[in-house]
């Protein structure tokens, strides 16, 4: 029933899900099959070249996915663009393989006879060896299509949405409904197609190239109309996460209400910090928020200072210079409250092993098994600062932001890093621990932008600073509970918030 009514709530959004999944698999689809049928049709001349190509082709399909859609990232920007290069990538092997069996794989005599006729490389191609070879060919295009599928649920991690945004979406908030729905239809949809490609391929092969043309055409055109007469579109994005999510909400309620010409486009749930900021150096994405603290600990050149030490203040300040001078960006003036990173136990372990400082955790070091977000354990104000300033060395597994809480509540860990304000700490009865040591600097969030984007835009700049100095830590925390417990969207705990203070016209 809980899949039926997520089903039903948020069926809009499904639409458009399947609607950027179809497009982004059929265009990637389309350039593979223009890219590796070419020179399978070549290689099949050229013996010792094909071998080169098969090893070129695999190669390109063992780089993990992740890897690759990160390097793309800082040379083409977010979206569409590095997840259709992707899959492309991904595709090229089977197509060609198989393209180049099937041509191969014909019997010469029939070769032979269709010379004797005269006829040309190109009529010859067309009248024999593809009718023959088709079967072979329609293969590989199937099992391209059904690894694009699968593969394009990744490019929700790159803001280029579909299906793969209900999944990442169902992880972080620990819904399963939205997993489900997410992964169903994805398989559904290469059943469909590849299904369709089959049958069509019992007709003639021109039928299935014909149909993948239409599709593609089709999925363009409707992008180009839908750009059409549009307002200027202002693009902002967030971390993984429900915080994130109900921050950019507000931006762009803020922003639509006192700029009406401009539309705002949600990139939720984006990914990891280093993906997004390479997205707003790249242009790709024009705001999102991000925390002083991983300022200096993450984004900026390393400095000398502890910023474990340094006041919230100056934290900000001195994350506002480093950016304007090493990357021109404007960081916008922050909220009042503090995510601050830190370490939870569940309050019976905490009360067990009289646990109160980060420090007491070295008396039980040997019972100890931390989960931790990957990004967490790479951090220097993360795990690596656990060992090296509190001396803490213990197994650790890493996990996505959500399933460390679920791993924590089934005792499968027993520390956990947790943002101060998250909602699971009061859900999971969790206990933070104090960092005695100050290895976590002040993480203040606020709007970030390129300089040249706030300088062309100041309106934007007075509707986003509206919210510097508010939010204390008790209404983020509440709001959380409300997205990932209550199961409120965080567009209209956004709306609540705004409203209650005074930020936004109208009423619910």
């Amino acid at each position: 029933m809980d899949i039926i009514s997520t089903l039903i709530s948020r069926r809009q959004q499904l639409i458009s899900a399947l609607g950027q999944h179809l497009s982004i698999s059929l265009i990637a689809l389309v350039i593979a099959i223009l890219i590796a049928m070419p020179l399978a049709f070549w290689a099949a001349r050229h013996s010792k070249a094909a071998g080169v190509l098969l090893q070129i082709a695999g190669i390109l399909q063992t780089i993990p996915s992740l890897a690759l859609l990160g390097l793309l990232i800082p040379l083409v920007g977010i979206g569409t663009t590095p997840a259709v290069i992707a899959l492309v990538i991904y595709a090229l092997l089977p197509i060609f393989q198989n393209t180049y069996l099937g041509i191969t794989g014909i019997d010469p005599a029939l070769e032979e006879a269709a010379d004797a006729f005269g006829m040309s490389r190109w009529r010859k191609l067309r009248k024999v060896e593809l009718p023959i070879a088709a079967p072979t060919i329609i293969g590989g295009i199937r099992t391209a299509l059904v690894l694009i599928i699968g593969t394009a649920t990744l490019a929700a991690l790159i803001g280029a949405g579909g299906l793969g945004s209900f999944i990442l979406l169902g992880i972080d908030r620990n819904n399963t409904a939205l997993i489900v729905i997410g992964a169903v239809f994805s398989a559904l949809l290469a059943i469909i197609l590849s299904a369709l490609i089959s049958w069509l391929a019992k007709r003639r092969w021109q039928w299935t190239a014909g149909l993948l043309a239409v599709l593609v055409l089709g999925v363009g055109t409707t992008q180009v109309l839908a750009r059409v007469n549009q307002p200027e579109t202002v693009t902002i994005a967030g971390k993984l996460g429900s915080e994130p999510d109900v921050l950019i909400n507000m931006y762009k309620q803020l922003i639509e209400q006192d700029e009406p010409n401009i539309h705002v486009q949600l990139k939720s749930n984006f990914g990891k910090t280093t993906f997004l900021f390479n997205a707003l150096k790249s242009g790709s994405v024009d705001i999102y928020p991000e925390f002083t603290g991983t300022v200096l600990e993450t984004l900026v050149k390393q400095r000398t200072a502890t910023t474990g030490h340094l006041s919230a203040a100056q934290t900000y300040t001195t994350a506002k210079k480093d950016l304007a001078q090493q990357f021109q960006m404007t960081y916008l003036r922050p909220m009042r409250y503090q995510n601050t990173y830190g370490v939870a136990v569940k309050k019976t372990f905490a009360a067990q092993h009289q646990l109160t400082t980060i420090s007491d955790l070295r008396q039980i070091s040997g019972q100890l098994s931390g989960g931790f977000t990957l990004e967490f354990i790479d951090r220097p104000d993360g795990y690596q600062g656990l060992k090296k300033v509190y001396g803490l060395h213990f197994p650790t597994h890493s996990f996505e932001p959500a399933l460390r809480y679920t791993a924590i509540n089934n005792n499968k860990v027993n520390v956990v890093d947790v943002y101060s304000t998250d909602s699971e700490i009061v859900q999971y009865k969790l206990q933070t621990l104090t960092d005695d040591k100050h290895l976590f600097p002040p993480y203040q969030g606020a709007p970030l932008m390129r300089t040249k984007f706030a300088q062309d835009h100041p309106g934007i700049v007075r509707s986003l600073n509206k919210l510097a100095g508010k939010i204390t830590d008790e209404q983020m925390q509440q709001m959380n509970y409300a997205v990932n417990v209550r199961n409120e969207s965080p567009a209209k705990v956004a709306r609540q918030y705004l409203q209650q203070h005074g930020l936004l016209k109208g009423s619910d």
